[in-house]
């Protein structure tokens, strides 16, 4: 059967790149997703499930630019830091990794700056998981995050207290000052919207002047931790950065508190009352004044209790705010609600590779300048002498197989020497029966002539 019709035609259209675009938005678009930094949050060894539920509260806590879903194998629970930097530092873009780990005694908690460090060591003195302060909190701060609105879909706003100064604060806390800014992408006040400023995350560095007392006195300081063991306090100072986690939420102010549930979308029960000034003057059907309602000035304009009362908290927004009533030009309250996790560390050490090289920061070991000059020096020589017996090893290598070249060569010599001379002999031989075949052949051809002579 003829087939029938024509030929498909395509209509899609294609869109043909432009070199004269090369280096323009889609550039400036990749280089400006450069920029933003990228976690990655694990944890190795066999852990606890409270450490689990914390790890995806930080994975939260650093959203939106981490791995949320993030699933660790079993078989890689002991790989290192330089094993998921080296898979997972070019293909993902990943610039920051956050390992837990929990030994009998220990939670620690390792920040790497990929891929060539430097890395944090932190130990977990405390901390509380996010469902646990939501448990003790009286109005939880309610997130949707399927919606486009929802709190966790923007980097939140990173602060920084009692670090000290740029100039005159330690070498260590102006390193952990700029690893935890440097985890979050920054903030540009000229361009940034008012409606992307959601949460905010604290690193409030605590020094414990009662534990330094102690420490003075040689006395033995347990850990607030449950279960946590003695440990002499040598050093004398103990620092601690306390992680908060909050998230920003505005109301709107000078307006009355049932006005307000009115506006962010809260109906009330109104099957009692005939109108809805009736809520709003707290009267009920009978005219009589109801025992809850709240008295107004000059129709509703009385500050509510639940509105904040210290003014420095109140400001006039100078864009429109998530929320209902909270629009631009207008007065609002700003609160912050705690979302979780809570977190205590304490700075053990700062390596200056990832997870390896020399330590520039020690929390209980102290050393002096000729001290790290002797180490130094050691562990060059060390290095110097691990490669020149490597390379002595490698020329033994190449020695021994260049020898079993040579008696593999001279084994094959021999072989194909002994193989040809075989050949040979076989040769004369075939050449030796040859001639005897051609003598006895012209011997019989004599002795037939002879006999039919004779027969003449």
């Amino acid at each position: 059967m003829p087939k029938r019709g024509r030929n498909r035609k395509k209509t899609r259209t294609h869109v043909v790149q432009d070199d004269s675009n090369v280096g323009g938005v889609s550039a400036l678009t990749s280089a400006e997703s450069l920029k933003v930094p990228r976690s990655l949050v694990v944890r190795r060894g066999r852990t606890e499930p409270e450490v689990v539920e914390l790890v995806s509260d930080i994975r939260k806590l650093m959203s939106p630019h981490t791995a949320l879903n993030f699933k660790e194998d079993a078989r890689n629970r002991k790989a290192t830091l330089s094993h998921y930097a080296k898979e997972l530092t070019s293909p993902l873009g990943i610039t920051h990794l956050l390992a837990l780990s929990q030994n009998s005694s220990n939670l620690n908690m390792r920040i790497a700056r990929t891929p060539s460090g430097p890395t944090l060591t932190f130990k977990i003195n405390q901390f509380s998981l996010s469902k646990q302060i939501r448990s003790v909190q009286r109005r939880p701060f309610q997130h949707d995050n399927k919606s486009a609105s929802s709190t966790f879909l923007k980097a939140p706003i990173v602060v920084t207290n009692n670090f000290g100064d740029a100039k005159d604060a330690a070498p260590h806390l102006k390193l952990m000052r700029i690893t935890f800014q440097n985890m979050f992408p920054a903030i540009n006040v000229a361009t940034v919207k008012l409606n992307d400023c959601r949460r905010v995350v604290l690193f409030n560095l605590v020094n414990n002047v009662d534990k330094a007392k102690k420490a003075e006195d040689g006395d033995v300081v347990k850990d607030k931790k449950e279960g946590g063991s003695d440990t002499l306090a040598t050093n004398n100072t103990f620092e601690e950065v306390e992680v908060r986690h909050y998230a920003i939420r505005a109301t709107p102010v000078g307006i009355d508190r049932k006005v307000r549930r009115l506006v962010q979308a809260k109906i009330p029960n109104l099957s009692k009352l005939n109108d809805i000034s009736d809520y709003i003057m707290g009267q009920t059907s009978s005219g009589n004044v109801a025992p809850s309602a709240t008295p107004t000035n000059g129709g509703g304009a009385a500050m509510s209790d639940s509105e904040p009362e210290d003014e420095t908290s109140q400001v006039i927004l100078p864009q429109k705010y998530s929320g209902k009533g909270n629009i631009k030009s207008q007065k609002s309250g700003l609160k912050l609600v705690e979302l979780g996790p809570r977190l205590r560390l304490h700075l053990l050490k700062v390596e200056r590779g990832l997870a390896n090289g020399d330590v520039m920061y020690h929390s209980y070991v102290t050393k002096s300048t000729t001290e790290i000059i002797s180490q130094k020096n050691r562990i060059v020589e060390e290095a110097l002498l691990k490669k020149r017996r490597r390379d002595e090893q490698d020329d033994n290598v190449k020695r021994k197989n260049r020898a079993q070249e040579e008696k593999r060569d001279r084994k094959r010599g021999k072989r194909l020497e002994r193989e040809k001379e075989v050949m040979d002999t076989l040769r004369g031989g075939l050449k030796e029966g040859e001639e005897d075949g051609s003598e006895s052949g012209k011997d019989e051809a004599s002795n037939d002539e002879s006999n039919s002579d004779g027969q003449d």
